[in-house]
């Protein structure tokens, strides 16, 4: 295989200058997300040095998103979805202009602070089902995964640069400056899906309210591919989550090393990195389930060798193995949804992947630590990845479809 075929594939950036320009934005605005978020931990944590208050920064953000994450898939398959986009970018770019302005004036409360923290995740569960019909309606079919593919590696990219960059303005400028180039980002995004044509969507459009959104769980419920690629997700994520159990294990198997510990955190992002910018093989397989199927089985098989090490080097190699086979199976369960969603119901498709994915790691932290707390962190971890693999194995013999149909036409 040549490398031009291994690294990410780039044809949608020369046959689509719409995409471009909205890539360019959207990346701008996960850089400005992920600083925001960096900003309201140290923020909150130097306003009340409460690891509770601490916690309830999560809390704000993930709630919104699985509250009303459904309602806005529903809304999305209603309406044109470049105009629901827009609207919620200007929302966000207000809510983070409101920070910055509480960074520069101060006397805000934590409750006032975190207020605008959900607000702002209440503006992105709106915008995010709008913008997943954005790819599979502005590219060829058979760019579709490239063009996803692009969109995980820079939103990947940014998720290590961003808190980077974040800590080093919060020293040099302050956290007024960090809220303030969120907004702007978000403007740069503004600007990208500006010149999108509308999307209204094919098809009959959603019903109202609860109508919309039922109709919307009974197509998840029967279509048995797309329910599949969730479900092998959830097993990933709440089975086999490790980040809060990587402070217990470097305790317990490398003497509590904070080195090790961040090079831990930093190891599955370098191997997700790593492996969507070498994901132009993948986007170009035509058998998305079996490549996702595998992913989420290596994932949980390395994290449960990982329970088992006591070298920290391989160990780090695990991890890095780990995050590269997350990174493809996340890439091609994405796949999975865009292509086999009808796009009347793919704003509420969308949704309930979001929802999955902001809930299932919170979830699997939460199950980590408490099965640590009943055991030892390299117990939790080891069951957590041989329960992630057997949960897999059981949606691959169960869902044939899944495992062995390409890509193909919304059902």
């Amino acid at each position: 295989m040549s490398l031009a075929r291994t690294l990410v594939d780039v044809r949608p950036l020369r046959t689509s200058p719409v995409f471009r320009r909205l890539l360019i934005g959207r990346t701008a605005s996960i850089l400005g997300t992920f600083m925001t978020v960096v900003t309201v931990m140290f923020q909150v944590w130097d306003l009340t040095h409460s690891t509770v208050w601490s916690g309830a920064v999560g809390l704000a953000q993930a709630l919104p998103l699985m509250v009303v994450g459904l309602f806005a898939g529903s809304w999305a398959d209603r309406g044109d979805r470049r105009r629901i986009f827009l609207v919620a970018t200007v929302g966000q770019a207000v809510c983070s202009l409101l920070l910055a302005v509480q960074g520069f004036t101060g006397g805000v409360p934590v409750p006032g602070i975190l207020a605008l923290v959900a607000a702002g995740s209440c503006f992105g569960a709106v915008g995010g089902p709008a913008a997943g019909v954005f790819v599979p309606r502005l590219l060829p079919k058979d760019q579709v995964a490239a063009g996803l593919a692009l969109n995980q590696v820079t939103a990947q990219a940014m998720m290590l640069l961003g808190p980077a960059l974040g800590g080093l303005f919060l020293g040099w400028f302050g956290i007024g400056v960090c809220y303030l180039i969120d907004a702007l980002s978000f403007g740069l995004s503004f600007y990208g899906a500006f010149g999108l044509p509308k999307l209204p969507p094919e098809g009959e459009p959603s019903r109202a309210g609860l109508h919309g959104v039922l109709d919307g769980l009974r197509f998840l419920a029967g279509h048995r591919v797309v329910r599949g690629a969730l479900i092998t997700d959830l097993a990933a994520t709440l089975l086999a989550m490790p980040m809060s159990l990587f402070p217990l294990i470097n305790e317990e198997r490398f003497g509590g090393n904070p080195r090790t510990l961040g090079l831990f955190l930093s190891a599955v992002a370098v191997g997700g990195v790593t492996a969507t910018g070498l994901s132009g093989w993948v986007t170009r397989l035509a058998r998305p389930g079996a490549v996702m199927l595998c992913g989420a089985a290596v994932w949980g098989a390395a994290l449960a060798l990982f329970g088992f090490t006591s070298s920290a080097w391989v160990g780090l190699g695990l991890l890095v193995v780990a995050g590269a086979a997350d990174s493809v199976s996340v890439l091609s369960r994405t796949t999975i949804v865009q292509t086999r969603t009808p796009d009347a119901l793919l704003g509420r498709v969308t949704a309930a992947e979001q929802i999955v994915g902001q809930a299932g790691p919170h979830l699997g932290n939460l199950r980590g630590g408490l099965v640590a707390g009943w055991t030892s962190g390299a117990t939790a971890l080891i069951t957590g990845g041989l329960l992630c693999v057997l949960a897999v194995a059981y949606v691959a013999t169960s869902t044939p479809e899944l495992r062995d149909g390409a890509t193909a036409e919304p059902e």
